[in-house]
C-alpha cells in the first residue's frame, strides 16, 4: 500500500495530520479482540461521550423508528447504483419497486394515480399548484397559512417565476384549524386551488371535506398536503381531494440534517396527464410476460419542453423504495398500530401541558410557554430535544412551542418534559 502511495513509512503517510492530532500509543484495546467486540467497544465509548437525546422535535422532519430490513435492501448494489430505469428490459427490478410505491401511495391516500416521487414535500405542493394551474386555465392559488411556512415559501418563489398569484387565508385562533370562513372571502372564479395540509403546521386534524367544498364552489381543486406521513395509517383518506401532495420522510428516513427526502403527488386519473414527474406501468412483454415501463414522463428530457408539466429531472427513486419497504415490513395492520402509538404517546404527553390549540391533533400540539428559549435550554441539559418555537413564523404565537412525540418518546422522558416545563413556567422571568 505504502509503494502504491509513494510513501515510504506510516509516518510519511499521514504526514499531513498535525503531530499533536496523532496518537503516539496503541489503543487501549485487549488483545485478541474481534471486528465486531472492536465496533462495540467504540459504540460503547461514544455512548459515554454522548448518550443519547430524546427528540420532541416535528415541523416536517420526525423521529421514527427504522426496521433494519431498509438499509439491507437498498444498500443492495442494483438498487443502490442504479440510474434511471431508461431501459426497461434492464430495469424491471427497479420499475417493480416503482410501481410497488406508486400502488401504496394510491392505497394510502384514496387517489386513483401516484407519481414516482418527487424532490420532497416541499417542491411537491408547488408542483400540485401549477398541475391545478394546468387543469383549470386559471392562474391564482389561496393557501392557508396552517400549511408548513417553508412549504408555503418554496410556493412563492415558484410562484414569482411563473407570474402567479398566490394569496394566504388564516386559521381560527381557537382551534388552530384552517379558517374555512374567511376562506370564502378568498376564493373566487380566478382561483384554481385552495390548498390546505392535513395534519396541519400545528399538527391539527383538518375536514378536508369541508375544505373541497370550499374550492368546488368555486370551481377551484382542492389540494391536500401531508408533512407526516405516518398520520395516513390513522386518518380516513383525503378522498375528497383533487390532489395529495407530501413528504414521505416518516417513512424509514432518517431526520438526517434535512435529507434527502421524497415527495409524492397522487391524483384522480382523469387528471393523470397533467402529473408531474414519472410514472411507472404495467404491460405484458412479446412473450405475454408481465412486464413494467415507464408509462408517462412528460418532462423536459422526454418531450418537447413546451409540453413538460415540470422541470424536476429526477425522481429520488432509492428514498421512495425505502419508503415502499417501510410500508411493506409494516402492512396495513401495523402501520395503523405504529399510527395509534403515535396518537396515544402525543396525546400522554399533551395532557401534562396547557394546549394553544384545541382542534383534534395526531402527533404533534402547540404548548403554550413563557419562554420557549428557556424551556429548550433547560431539557438540553436533561439531554432532551426540545420543540420549534412558533414565534419564527407565526410572530402572534411567540409564548408557543411545537411538540411531537412518536413511537419513540419513552414515558419518562415524556414526564422530564413535563417536569421541566413546571419548573421553566414557575420560574422569574429570565430565569430557568
Amino acid at each position: 500500500m505504502l509503494d502504491v502511495c509513494g510513501a515510504s513509512s506510516l509516518d510519511e503517510l499521514f504526514a499531513q495530520v498535525p503531530a499533536e492530532l496523532r496518537l503516539q500509543a496503541p489503543l487501549a484495546l485487549e488483545a485478541g479482540l474481534s471486528e465486531y467486540e472492536i465496533a462495540g467497544w467504540f459504540r460503547a465509548r461514544g455512548r459515554e461521550c454522548a448518550p443519547g437525546y430524546a427528540s420532541f422535535l416535528g415541523a416536517g422532519a420526525y423521529y421514527h423508528y427504522r426496521p433494519v430490513l431498509i438499509d439491507a435492501i437498498v444498500g443492495r448494489g442494483e438498487f443502490l447504483t442504479s440510474y434511471t430505469p431508461y431501459q426497461a428490459e434492464i430495469s424491471q427490478g427497479t420499475l417493480t419497486a416503482i410501481f410497488e410505491f406508486q400502488t401504496m401511495m394510491c392505497q394510502l391516500t384514496g387517489m386513483e394515480v401516484a407519481n414516482a416521487s418527487v424532490y420532497d414535500g416541499s417542491t411537491a405542493v408547488p408542483e400540485a399548484a401549477l398541475m391545478a394551474i394546468r387543469l383549470t386555465g386559471r392562474r391564482r392559488v389561496v393557501v392557508s397559512r396552517a400549511v408548513h411556512p417553508e412549504y408555503r415559501e418554496v410556493l412563492r418563489t415558484y410562484a414569482r417565476g411563473q407570474g402567479l398569484e398566490v394569496e394566504e387565508f388564516g386559521y381560527d385562533a381557537e382551534t388552530g384549524a384552517a379558517d374555512f370562513a374567511g376562506l370564502a372571502s378568498k376564493v373566487n372564479r380566478e382561483t384554481a386551488a385552495v390548498i390546505v395540509q392535513s395534519p396541519n403546521f400545528f399538527g391539527v386534524v383538518e375536514d378536508i371535506g369541508r375544505a373541497a367544498e370550499a374550492a368546488h364552489e368555486a370551481g377551484a381543486l382542492l389540494i391536500d398536503v401531508f408533512a407526516e406521513a405516518v398520520a395516513l395509517g390513522l386518518l380516513a383518506p383525503p378522498v375528497d381531494a383533487d390532489i395529495v401532495a407530501g413528504e414521505l420522510q416518516s417513512f424509514a428516513m432518517p431526520p438526517s440534517y434535512g435529507g434527502p427526502y421524497a415527495g409524492v403527488i397522487a391524483t384522480k386519473e382523469r387528471f393523470v396527464r397533467q402529473l408531474p414527474g414519472r410514472l411507472a406501468g404495467e404491460t405484458l412483454d412479446s412473450n405475454g410476460n408481465r412486464a413494467y415501463c415507464l408509462t408517462l414522463a412528460t418532462r423536459e428530457q422526454h418531450i418537447r419542453r413546451e409540453k413538460a408539466t415540470s422541470n424536476i429531472c429526477t425522481n429520488q427513486a432509492l428514498v421512495a423504495l425505502m419508503a415502499t419497504v417501510f410500508m411493506t415490513v409494516y402492512g396495513r395492520k401495523g402501520l395503523r398500530e405504529l399510527a395509534e402509538q403515535n396518537l396515544a404517546k402525543a396525546h400522554y404527553l399533551a395532557s401534562k401541558l396547557p394546549l394553544r390549540f384545541k382542534g383534534p391533533f395526531f402527533n404533534e400540539f402547540v404548548a403554550e410557554v413563557n419562554d420557549p428559549e428557556a424551556f429548550n435550554e433547560a431539557l438540553l441539559e436533561r439531554g432532551i430535544l426540545g420543540g420549534l418555537p412558533l414565534g419564527r413564523f407565526y410572530p402572534e404565537l411567540g409564548g408557543a412551542v411545537l411538540l411531537c412525540a412518536t413511537e419513540m418518546a419513552a414515558r419518562e422522558r415524556m414526564d422530564a418534559l413535563a417536569e421541566v416545563f413546571a419548573q421553566v413556567q414557575a420560574a422569574p422571568a429570565g430565569e430557568k
